[in-house]
């Protein structure tokens, strides 16, 4: 399943992407992971992450992502390894005053049939979580946070 959300950031891309590059500060304005950290010292292609996703706000899982896309300040791209796998993406455009955020992601679940209709059922929480992930990422960057 594929799910996109876009947003206006308050700040320039090299800000938004110093922000989104801050693995171990990612709980701070997604609200479906409970903490992320990286596996060795690298950010750049090729990095990986243990994340401790929640579901419906419980802490259920913890994946491996690999960043398979580094292009600061534009885009970043993730594999999703773990029990959800699939790929996300930020794309991060110039705009007067601050930043166009894209947010694409595209999952799928094993057990076939049956891991696709949890993953349908699951989906408009996911595309919401995403969605306040983009407004909490936009007031972290109005208060100047991140930092």
């Amino acid at each position: 399943m594929k799910v996109s959300v876009t947003g206006a950031l308050p700040a320039t891309p090299e800000r938004v992407w110093e922000v989104l590059a801050d693995w171990e500060h990612q709980a701070d304005w997604m609200p479906d992971v409970a903490w992320m950290r990286l596996r060795g010292d690298e950010r750049a292609l090729g990095a990986r992450l243990d994340v401790r996703t929640k579901v419906f706000g419980v802490p259920a899982t913890t994946d491996v992502m690999v960043i398979t896309g580094w292009e600061p300040p534009r885009r970043m791209a993730v594999e999703h390894r773990g029990m959800v796998k699939g790929s996300g993406e930020w794309l991060l455009e110039p705009l007067a005053g601050g930043t166009r955020f894209t947010w694409v992601e595209e999952l799928h679940m094993p057990a076939g049939a049956v891991g696709e209709a949890v993953l349908r059922v699951y989906w408009p929480v996911q595309r919401r979580n995403m969605q306040r992930s983009v407004r909490n990422l936009a007031a972290l960057l109005s208060a100047g946070g991140g930092d």
